[in-house]
């Protein structure tokens, strides 16, 4: 089992800046991909970004292209996601997800195996 934490999130204005971190309890961190989907009140949860085991390799969805960067450290078990120029929009639930099986970053919540509980960003005016 992989435990994962996402500590961080928070309220910042429009065209602000925010960096979440997820950090994993295994030893094989370096082993699968990992991702970050979000989740607006009364909406499905979305694909934001993802990246391979070894970092050479990432995805994104059109909405955050441009604005958001995924990155991982492997010695610290920790995925990053940098999320700049933010907007209202971006308002959600940031969970970080552990995908064993697919090794290449997907954005099909179904191929992950663990998620974490998720961290609050509110994007005002």
């Amino acid at each position: 089992h992989v435990h994962l934490v996402e500590p961080g999130g928070g309220l910042v204005q429009t065209v602000g800046s925010l960096i979440l971190s997820c950090a994993a309890s295994s030893v094989t961190f370096g082993d699968y991909a990992m991702g970050w989907f979000r989740q607006a009140p009364g909406q499905e949860r979305e694909f934001v970004a993802a990246i391979s085991w070894s970092g050479g390799n990432s995805y994104y969805a059109d909405t955050v292209k441009g604005r958001f960067t995924i990155s991982r450290d492997n010695a610290e078990a920790t995925v990053y996601l940098q999320m700049n120029d933010l907007k209202r929009e971006d308002t959600a639930v940031y969970l970080c997800a552990a995908d064993f099986t697919t090794l290449s970053p997907t954005s099909r919540p179904s191929d992950y195996d663990y998620w974490g509980r998720g961290t609050q960003v509110t994007v005002s005016e």
